[in-house]
């Protein structure tokens, strides 16, 4: 969807034509252009280049807000693609407008559970009344993973989650919670599924104060600037605790260990220093022994060749309706 920028344009909205709920909706694009009328822009890039291109074109019209209508792997190629272009200069506020198959960040963030346009109204309220009353945001850091930026990250087990997650479509909470149940019966039988979600990583991770987690064999090793990681799971509990300090575990128990602590991973406590080590931390680099890093941010996929740094990016205004 491309077209004139209309003068005085402040919000900009990037939509994912290529998530399912809006290949069901193709029409959502043209409600939301109607919503916001000459105050924005509503843009649906087909590739990570035109996505690109969208950024810098928000930057060059001076747009203060952006809503993205997709879900956590939408937000975390936006944000990446919105921090390069706007390097150097003040950040957008951002809304996020929910609607894709993984909002765990949202939920995170207590952004309310309803469709784009619900939310995408409250947003505008918020905006046309600034000048009299401030917007409401909070203030979470990002991660910069490599040269990606996001706000989960996870190696080994929560990994492989979300690899045997993206295997099935339609992707949703009901099928997460069934790989979460099939894995722990597969943990229980020894079937093949727990071989391949529970896949360990081998390495270390140093920190920039000469600390380290040791080399061995772990569970795995996740970092997060947001509480939740999923069906209302809470391992990265101390994070949002220290400004530009994120929750970095190194969990190093077997898979019944872990099944046997995720009632305190749901309440949202430790594992326990037999189980796992923790760090809030700026920075932090997993050097692999088998020379790659499999990782996953915000559910999407990849594996890096050699040691991989993890640094706490910058803050980002996101909008509570």
């Amino acid at each position: 969807m491309k077209g004139a920028v209309p003068d005085g344009s402040l919000i900009g909205l990037i939509i994912n034509p290529r998530a399912k709920q809006h290949q069901r909706d193709p029409n959502l694009a043209h409600r939301l252009q109607r919503q916001i009328g000459a105050e924005g822009i509503v843009r649906a890039p087909s590739s990570f280049d035109e996505l690109g291109e969208v950024a810098i074109e928000f930057r060059q019209h001076g747009v203060e807000l952006v809503g993205i209508a997709g879900g956590d792997g939408t937000n975390h190629v936006t944000i990446t693609h919105l921090l390069r272009a706007y390097e150097g200069a003040k950040l957008p506020y951002f809304a996020l407008l929910r609607n894709g198959t993984m909002n765990t960040v949202a939920n995170s963030l207590d952004i309310p559970r309803m469709g784009p346009e619900r939310l995408l109204a409250r947003y505008l309220k918020s905006f046309r009344r600034r000048a009299l009353t401030p917007m409401r945001f909070v203030e979470p850091n990002v991660l910069q993973v490599g040269d990606h930026y996001g706000f989960i990250f996870g190696t080994g087990a929560i990994y492989g989650f979300i690899a045997e997650y993206n295997m099935k479509d339609p992707r949703s909470p009901v099928w997460a919670a069934e790989v979460l149940a099939r894995t722990i019966g597969s943990a229980v039988t020894g079937g093949e599924r727990v071989k391949r979600v529970a896949q360990r990583w081998t390495g270390r991770v140093d920190f920039p104060d000469g600390t380290l987690f040791p080399e061995r064999d772990y569970f795995t090793v996740g970092a997060s600037t947001c509480g939740q990681i999923g069906l209302g799971f809470k391992p990265f509990y101390r994070s949002g605790e220290t400004p530009d300090r994120y929750h970095m575990l190194g969990i190093h128990t077997s898979v019944a260990g872990f099944i046997a602590g995720l009632p305190n991973v749901w309440r949202g406590r430790t594992l326990g220093g037999h189980k796992t080590y923790e760090r809030l931390t700026e920075r932090a680099t997993l050097v692999p022994a088998g020379g790659t890093v499999p990782y996953t941010l915000d559910g999407d996929v990849y594996v890096h060749e050699g040691p991989l740094d993890v640094a706490c990016g910058p803050r980002l205004r996101i909008v509570t309706p």
